[in-house]
């Protein structure tokens, strides 16, 4: 299989994994594994365009990976990067995260992973 695809495969994982876990009102879980679906979206581009990804959970610094080769402009229109957030400090003790902002997370990522599948396409990978 493609490593690209291999990363789409995941990043789809785990956004049904945000879905579920939203509906069940785990919204610190749930916003965790948006992230890490956006993340992984943008590591399969990252891949596709024969780069290495870094082991980062940044979405900043993934999106400055490749802001030269795509237009990224919507990312950081939508605060992608607020993701990042979630990749780390929302999984220790303190602030929860809410019901919107787990939403506003899912919406984020699936928005991401869209995105990276029709990039994928125009550069003639479809998984």
């Amino acid at each position: 299989m493609n490593v690209a695809c291999e990363w789409v495969r995941r990043a789809s994982s785990d956004l049904r994994a945000a879905q579920i876990l939203l509906e069940n009102g785990l919204y610190d879980e749930s916003a965790f594994h948006s992230q890490q679906a956006a993340e992984k979206a943008l590591k399969a581009l990252i891949t596709a365009l024969r780069l290495r990804p870094p082991r980062t959970h940044s979405i900043e610094r993934l999106l400055a990976l490749i802001e030269d080769k795509v237009d990224v402009a919507w990312a950081y229109e939508d605060s992608l990067p607020v993701l990042t957030y979630y990749a780390v400090e929302a999984r220790y003790p303190g602030p929860h995260v809410t019901r919107e902002e787990a939403e506003k997370a899912l919406e984020l990522a699936e928005k991401t992973l869209e995105w990276a599948r029709e990039k994928l396409g125009e550069i003639g990978i479809e998984c």
